[in-house]
């Protein structure tokens, strides 16, 4: 018991280096920078202010909190030399990118709320902890498909050009169609904008069905990805 205890400890100490270390302290100013700017230039030009503009405020510091950490996990640890380490015993590697995703999602949850904390402070009384649960869906949803990116391409900068061509490929695409836009396909649909011309009910159900979405959708990528990790000889 005692040695499973030091394991996860040491794994533990070295994906929280991992999570922390590098340019993700980089990415979370720049999230800070943008939400305080935004937040700023809201109050400043007095537009209005509700759940939804709140929403919509916080979805981008949101990605770029789970960027970096992500995308750029598995080029770290073969720039580190870890990868060796990490296939060299067996199912080990699971364990590892299992607890670091999961490591990784706890801390954006808590920089959430921090940040949607503020925005409660100092524009809008917005639900705190449902607002961050909102961002989370999306946030498994791109944050397990750059992870499966990135087991394909083992690198962190074709993994994030990938990142950021599909996410504006599926911004303009489902924003520009209508019926995908207010359905639960749409990967970025806001919770908290009733189309006026629906019934509250139908929208609850349309938002319930786009975060199982969200949610089987991520699933399915960490799922796909932690597999690709079956195969050693492309990684060494």
């Amino acid at each position: 018991m005692r040695k499973y205890i030091i394991l996860a400890e040491r794994m533990v100490r070295y994906n929280v280096k991992i999570i922390f270390a590098g340019k993700f302290v980089w990415f979370l100013l720049a999230a800070f920078l943008f939400f305080a700017f935004f937040m700023f230039q809201m109050a400043w030009d007095r537009v209005e202010i509700n759940e939804e503009s709140i929403y919509y405020l916080l979805f981008f510091p949101c990605m770029l909190l789970i960027f970096y950490p992500v995308v750029f996990g598995i080029q770290n640890d073969e720039d580190s030399r870890m990868l060796e380490i990490i296939f060299g015993i067996p199912d080990y590697r699971y364990k590892v990118w299992g607890v670091r995703m999961l490591m990784v999602y706890v801390a954006d949850y808590v920089i959430l709320l921090f940040f949607a904390l503020l925005a409660r402070w100092l524009l809008y009384p917005v639900p705190v902890f449902e607002m961050a649960a909102q961002l989370l869906f999306p946030m498994l949803f791109f944050g397990n498909l750059a992870f499966l990116f990135s087991t394909l391409t083992r690198s962190g900068n074709a993994t994030a050009v990938i990142m950021i061509v599909l996410g504006l490929l599926f911004f303009i695409f489902m924003n520009a169609v209508d019926l995908i836009s207010r359905s639960f396909w749409n990967i970025f649909l806001n919770p908290f904008s009733l189309p006026r011309e629906m019934h509250p009910l139908v929208w609850q159900s349309t938002v319930l069905k786009s975060r199982l979405f969200l949610l089987v959708g991520g699933i399915v990528f960490l799922l796909a990805g932690l597999l690709n990790l079956r195969r050693r000889e492309k990684f060494i």
